[in-house]
C-alpha cells in the first residue's frame, strides 16, 4: 500500500487519485442519471432504490437498511419512496415486530420498470465506465475499491 505520513501535503500522485476518483465519479453519476431520466423518466437515485429492492430477499428492504444501501440521507430517501410509492413502484408495509419501523417493497410494476431500466443502465456503465479498462485492470479496481469499502 502506498501513502504519505500522516497529515502532511498530498504527493502529486496522491491528489491527481483523489481528484480523477471524484471527478469520475461526478461525471459518470451526472451522465447515467441523465440517460435513464431521458430513456425512462427514472432518476439515477430512484434506479438505485430499484436495484437494491430486486434483489433483496422478497424484494423488499426495511428503510433503515436500504437507507444504508444508497447514497441519500435518510429524510431524501423518505421522499423518493413516497414518490415511487404513488406512482405504484414501491408500497410501504408495515414492520409486525416494531411497531417503528416499515419496509418499502417493490410492485410487480416496480420490477417491471427496473427491468425496463436495466439494460440502459448497464450500457451506459459499460460505456461510460467498464469499457475504458482491459480485463486485468478492472479485477485491480475490484480489488482496490474492496479495501477501501469492503462489502458488506
Amino acid at each position: 500500500m502506498s501513502g504519505g505520513a500522516g497529515g502532511g501535503e498530498l504527493s502529486a500522485d496522491e491528489r491527481a487519485a483523489w481528484r480523477g476518483l471524484l471527478r469520475a465519479h461526478a461525471h459518470l453519476v451526472r451522465e447515467l442519471d441523465a440517460e435513464l431520466t431521458r430513456e425512462h423518466d427514472l432518476p439515477l437515485s430512484a434506479y438505485d432504490v430499484l436495484v437494491q429492492l430486486a434483489h433483496a430477499p422478497g424484494r423488499r428492504l426495511r428503510m433503515s437498511g436500504l437507507a444504508d444501501s444508497v447514497l441519500l440521507t435518510p429524510s431524501g430517501l423518505t421522499r423518493l419512496v413516497d414518490r415511487l410509492c404513488r406512482e405504484g413502484l414501491l408500497e410501504r408495509q408495515r414492520c409486525d415486530s416494531d411497531a417503528r419501523g416499515s419496509f418499502a417493497a417493490l410492485t410487480e410494476r416496480g420490477l417491471a420498470r427496473f427491468a425496463e431500466a436495466r439494460p440502459t443502465h448497464h450500457d451506459g456503465v459499460r460505456r461510460l465506465f467498464l469499457g475504458h479498462f482491459s480485463a486485468d485492470e478492472l479485477r485491480l479496481l475490484a480489488r482496490g475499491w474492496e479495501r477501501v469499502a469492503p462489502a458488506g
